[in-house]
């Protein structure tokens, strides 16, 4: 038995919007379809599964894919993005390592 994972309508344009950025700065810089899935290094099926806003294509080629036509991702300024994590990565180390979900006493003393 397959699994069919369901995604929000909020998660499913968000990658569409993202797929649709990659493949107007792909066009804007007039390469083709082929030209920038060599440069990634996949195939041009998966930079069309990319430019479709595929859900099941992983992060981290879209992530690469988007970055090679200049498309930014959280903020264009590097030096934005590394101060981000590190604030970012402040606030992990302030909070516990492990999260218990705390057990409810059932009080059944009627």
């Amino acid at each position: 038995m397959v699994k069919h994972r369901v995604y929000s309508k909020y998660a499913q344009e968000t990658a569409f919007l993202i797929g649709q950025q990659i493949k107007l700065a792909r066009k804007t810089r007039k390469w083709s379809s082929a030209n920038l899935a060599e440069r990634a290094g996949i195939t041009r099926e998966t930079l069309q599964r990319i430019e479709n806003g595929d859900m099941k294509t992983a992060i981290g080629l879209v992530f690469e894919v988007a970055t090679i036509v200049g498309v930014p991702l959280f903020t264009e300024d590097r030096q934005q993005l590394s101060n981000n994590l590190e604030l970012i990565q402040s606030k992990i180390e302030l909070l516990p390592q492990r999260i218990r979900t705390q057990r409810k006493v059932v009080d059944d003393n009627f």
